[in-house]
């Protein structure tokens, strides 16, 4: 998606915040531990390391194998200097693999061309040098986008897309696999479980993107799927949720079996479904809900406890109108609740200090905040920031704020 991060699609939704609008995988965690035990028994404090379009490393593409390791070392360091103990490293980016993929070509984003061995193994490298540091490593990946572009002939002629152009669809100048075709749902599974089965990873880690997030006066072309793969369901939002629902579920059975230590979980956008829509949703009015839009049924995925853990990303100030921090968290408590499904919470260091964010970003004890708020909720088992880049930079000092108040010791992931 050119220069932009993952969460691109994310802060577009935001704009129209306040407008109208087969066997599960049962957690290898029990049940949330009573307030009291609750630091006793793990703390997750992660952050995001983002590749896509450079967006946190490499910083370009084209760096020596040298300089490009030296960066990933650096992010790294940052994280222990933070009093971090987890890291979610993107892997995957863009169908394409920064590993020797035996399904799908190197990714461009570090050589600058694609399918070219950049010379050394980003994954492998990242895996040894975080346990070194005692820190978790989580394999981060998207599973369905192709391409920040539209034009198949630009990807590297040995791409799955390439030969199976039938998998791929266009929409909002962006290129997907299609989630509505078997065939798509067992490749990319098979693409990503290839790096769980070759590396002994902490996590599998999903993003926000399942089907696309909305572009207006476009239209996602899944009709021919629909007409082969969609009798028996009521509507076509109820046969995409399905399709997704079984990527997730079959996802977590085969991490289970490839590597019973890993743990999988999801970063979904952070509005499940608005309180206005249904009475079981958050006291949000967000232009985007994923139950809705992006075809995500994240509720019914911890309720059935078919992750491990779950992550939304909940990038909002204290006291933002449409969507409230402090309306989210307890929101996300409750549905957590009884599940023994963790709760991380995504925190959005990344808007600390940015000019064009509200006045709340522009105080640095903003986050400080949030983690003060979090720790009512016996639920809550740690924070995630995105993302690596601004956890070394700290705009305004909210990270340095947020481990003086709340990470004066180090601690361990929960286990």
């Amino acid at each position: 998606m050119g220069r932009l991060s993952r969460r691109a699609f994310a802060m577009a939704a935001l704009t129209t915040l306040g407008t109208a609008g087969d066997a599960t995988a049962a957690p290898r965690g029990g049940p949330a531990a009573p307030p009291g035990r609750r630091r006793a028994a793990g703390e997750l404090r992660g952050m995001w390391l983002a590749t896509v379009a450079n967006r946190d490393w490499p910083s370009r593409a084209g760096l020596t194998p040298a300089e490009q390791r030296a960066e990933l070392l650096a992010h790294l360091d940052t994280a222990v200097r933070r009093r971090l103990n987890a890291v979610f490293f993107q892997v995957r980016p863009t169908a394409d693999a920064l590993w020797p993929s035996l399904y799908e070509p190197w990714s461009q984003y570090l050589t600058g061309t694609q399918g070219k061995d950049p010379g050394w193994d980003p994954l492998g490298t990242a895996v040894e040098e975080a346990h070194a540091r005692g820190l978790e490593l989580h394999a981060w990946f998207n599973p369905y986008r192709i391409a920040n572009h539209t034009d198949p002939t630009r990807l590297v002629a040995s791409h799955p897309a390439r030969r199976h152009p039938d998998w791929a669809v266009p929409y909002g100048g962006k290129l997907y696999y299609n989630p509505g075709l078997p065939e798509v749902r067992a490749f990319v599974q098979d693409a990503m479980l290839d790096a769980v089965r070759r590396y002994q990873v902490d996590g599998v880690h999903f993003d926000d993107y399942f089907y696309p997030y909305p572009v207006a006066g476009q239209t996602f072309d899944d009709d021919a799927a629909y007409a082969a793969h969609g009798a028996g369901f009521p509507d076509r939002a109820s046969w995409r949720r399905h399709n997704i629902d079984r990527l997730v579920t079959e996802t977590a059975a085969r991490v289970r079996k490839v590597r019973p230590a890993a743990r999988f979980g999801i970063s979904p956008f952070g509005v499940w479904r608005n309180a206005a829509t249904d009475p079981l949703g958050s006291d949000t009015r967000a232009g985007v809900q994923t139950y809705d839009d992006l075809y995500a049924d994240t509720r019914t995925w911890v309720r059935e406890r078919r992750i491990d853990y779950i992550c939304p990303q909940v990038y909002w100030n204290i006291g933002f109108a449409a969507a409230d921090y402090a309306k989210l968290v307890p929101w996300w408590a409750a549905v957590a609740k009884g599940t023994g499904v963790r709760l991380y919470v995504g925190e959005a260091l990344y808007k600390a200090g940015d000019p064009a964010q509200p006045a709340a970003w522009q105080d640095p004890v903003e986050l400080s905040r949030h983690l003060t708020l979090a720790k009512q909720y016996p639920q809550v088992r740690g924070h995630v920031f995105f993302s690596a880049k601004e956890a070394a930079a700290d705009r305004i000092g909210a990270l340095a704020r947020v481990v003086a108040d709340h990470y004066q010791q180090p601690a361990k992931p929960p286990r």
